[in-house]
């Protein structure tokens, strides 16, 4: 998108689902209107029905009817407070650019991953459990430092995820959908999968990565390895992981699951060898003020007539 989206003395109508982040885009320029509108109450009516540009709530917010599009003849740009694109990607009518908020969960979700993937390494989860239980239990568990490290993903959060490992002395190979300098393409994978200690999978949701981890892709790991996923849930083929966890083959450390949530009585609760937290791998302190930092950054870019930045879907 290159054209204005506003003219140089006009006022930019923006929908945002909170208080705290209506203060936040008003503060970036007078010019700026926000008003608080959610999905739930209805298609806007009034000044809302001006918008240009809609930053909706990052999880827990159905997809919009097309009677709430029809109200707003004016969108141009929907403005995502997180990474993940997809709920969002290939479904906003035409003239409507989507746009993330890559960088903003960066370094809390390459965090979670590498936490995780240390807890997992080192048994944390057996010694916890042995804690609760009153038992001292000394055991040897595997080792981060000089593992063979696969990251399934090179983008920047997973680019973030490999500096992080850098001071564990890891033998560190990225794999992306296409091949480019120090990055393998995911055709490689077969031969690559039996030879990792460890699989941190951190790619976007489309058609080619839904399912991406499945029974072919498990059964080609090695014996006693570790899956993280700090992607989305529908990445991995949940039947094909939880006959691995169950036999005792491979371990897994996961912050998403499909399911999600995971409802009370799914065997994932159960599963050995498996570390689960509940899909909070960005939820640090500070991470919604980055999120409103780069609406911000990109409502300052369409009031200055810039390009858009971090656009997923052009109109």
């Amino acid at each position: 998108m290159t054209e204005a989206l506003v003219g140089p003395d006009e006022v930019l109508d923006v929908l945002v689902p909170s208080r705290a982040l209506a203060a936040a885009v008003e503060a970036v320029s007078p010019r700026i209107r926000a008003h608080r509108w959610r999905v739930a109450d209805g298609p806007p009516t009034g000044d809302a029905a001006r918008a240009r540009v809609w930053v909706p709530r990052s999880v827990g917010e159905p997809f919009p009817g097309p009677e709430v599009f029809a109200a707003l003849p004016d969108l141009r740009v929907v403005q995502l407070l997180s990474a993940g694109a997809e709920r969002f990607a290939g479904r906003l009518p035409d003239g409507v650019a989507l746009c993330n908020a890559r960088g903003a969960h960066t370094p809390s979700t390459a965090e979670w991953a590498v936490a995780a993937t240390l807890a997992a390494q080192r048994g944390l989860p057996f010694f916890v459990r042995e804690q609760l239980a009153g038992r001292w239990t000394p055991s040897t568990h595997s080792s981060v430092v000089g593992a063979r490290v696969l990251v399934v993903g090179a983008g920047d959060i997973g680019h973030r995820i490999g500096r992080m490992l850098e001071g564990f002395d890891v033998d560190l190979t990225f794999v992306a959908r296409t091949a480019r300098d120090d990055v393998r393409p995911t055709s490689d994978l077969p031969e690559l999968l039996p030879h990792a200690d460890v699989v941190i999978v951190i790619v976007p949701v489309t058609d080619e990565t839904i399912g991406l981890v499945d029974a072919a892709f498990l059964a080609a790991m090695r014996d006693g390895a570790l899956l993280v996923n700090a992607a989305r849930g529908v990445v991995v083929d949940t039947d094909a992981l939880l006959a691995e966890l169950t036999s005792g083959r491979l371990r897994a450390a996961l912050d998403v699951t499909d399911p999600e949530p995971l409802p009370a009585g799914h065997p994932l609760w159960e599963a050995p060898n498996l570390l689960l937290t509940p899909h909070v791998g960005g939820d640090v302190p500070g991470t919604n003020e980055r999120a409103a930092a780069a609406v911000g950054d990109q409502l300052r870019r369409i009031l200055a007539g810039e390009p858009l930045v971090n656009v997923v879907d052009r109109y």
